[in-house]
């Protein structure tokens, strides 16, 4: 009887090996929608129309972007972590997902369990701008007005959790200052409201800010990364200009429900690499001011739980942990 049982078991598990390999060889059969938690015009709603537009070509079918904003991208992550794991929903996961479980908002994901990791796909630099009104030209000089002036300054985010959020509350910590957090719905509507000088700083994507800044509509005091970006080499890092170790930027990556077969995660991350490393997305992700990041799923997996384990450290000493 107990021989039986294991031979059918068996017999189960390789005709369902058998299927989940005959699907992957066919798919995709219908097109595939990529779900991003961030609003249209974000550094994330850019970057995922631009590499769905390549994995179209290379998978034969359409990868549509569909917006579900809100929550620092949770309510869309919750969606995909729920979706039948088929291979015909994806999301793009961001380090907004990390810090929002970080910070045990509700509702929040874990990025190593809740959902499986596909691709990597880019990081995008933050870069330190304020409204020219603002009478600092440095980092140094926007520490001084903020330790002037305490709680007169207003810094404008995507959302809690996310890294521009983040960023500012790193920098109070920092610096010894208190700028004042206003979360917006999106990225675009809270610089828009530096340059109209409702609030005076941001920590903002450099895909979003450069052309405000070309125009000086804003001033840029500083990189918020390591390294000075391409696209305004003479502009320092907040590191250089100020603040010692000052390092954060935005990551994404494509994202399927757990269950999805390791077949078709390892065929969409085929595709991911490949759209990422060429030539039509490289020429578009720097006239945005990104950069690329290259890694199928076993790389993806590595660098969520390396990234876990720095912004939960970087949550904590920053004082968010609720």
């Amino acid at each position: 009887m107990h021989l039986a049982l294991e031979m059918m078991r068996a017999a189960i598990f390789g005709a369902a090996l058998i299927a989940t390999s005959a699907h992957a060889q066919t798919y995709p059969e219908r097109p595939i929608r990529l779900l991003i938690g961030f609003a249209p015009g974000s550094s994330a709603d850019v970057a995922a129309r631009i590499v769905a537009d390549q994995m179209t070509k290379s998978l034969g079918q359409p990868v549509v972007v569909e917006v579900r904003a809100g929550a620092s991208s949770n309510i869309a992550a919750e969606a995909a972590a729920k979706a039948e794991p088929d291979g015909y929903t994806l999301f793009l996961g961001s380090v907004a997902n990390i810090i929002s479980r970080g910070m045990k908002q509700a509702g929040s994901l874990d990025m190593g369990k809740d959902l499986k990791a596909v691709g990597l796909i880019c990081a995008v630099p933050n870069i330190l701008v304020v409204n020219p009104t603002v009478k600092a030209t440095t980092v140094k000089e926007l520490i001084a007005v903020a330790k002037a002036e305490p709680g007169k300054l207003n810094y404008g985010s995507p959302g809690p959790g996310t890294i521009p959020h983040l960023s500012g509350e790193l920098f109070n910590v920092m610096a010894g200052v208190s700028m004042v957090h206003v979360p917006y719905k999106g990225t675009a509507q809270a610089a828009q409201d530096v340059v109209g000088g409702t609030l005076q700083v941001m920590f903002a994507p450099s895909s979003t800010v450069l052309g405000l800044i070309e125009g000086k509509q804003l001033r840029a005091l500083g990189w918020t990364i390591t390294t000075r970006g391409p696209s305004l080499p003479d502009l320092p890092t907040v590191a250089e200009a100020g603040l010692p170790d000052f390092d954060t930027s935005i990551w994404f990556g494509l994202n399927a429900p757990p269950a999805t077969p390791d077949a078709i995660t390892v065929k969409l991350g085929a595709s991911i690499v490949a759209a990422v490393k060429s030539d039509t997305v490289a020429k578009a992700f720097r006239a945005q001011g990104i950069e690329p990041l290259s890694g199928g799923p076993v790389e993806y997996a590595a660098y969520i739980a390396t990234e876990t384990t720095k912004w939960n450290e970087i949550v904590v000493k920053a004082g968010l942990v609720k």
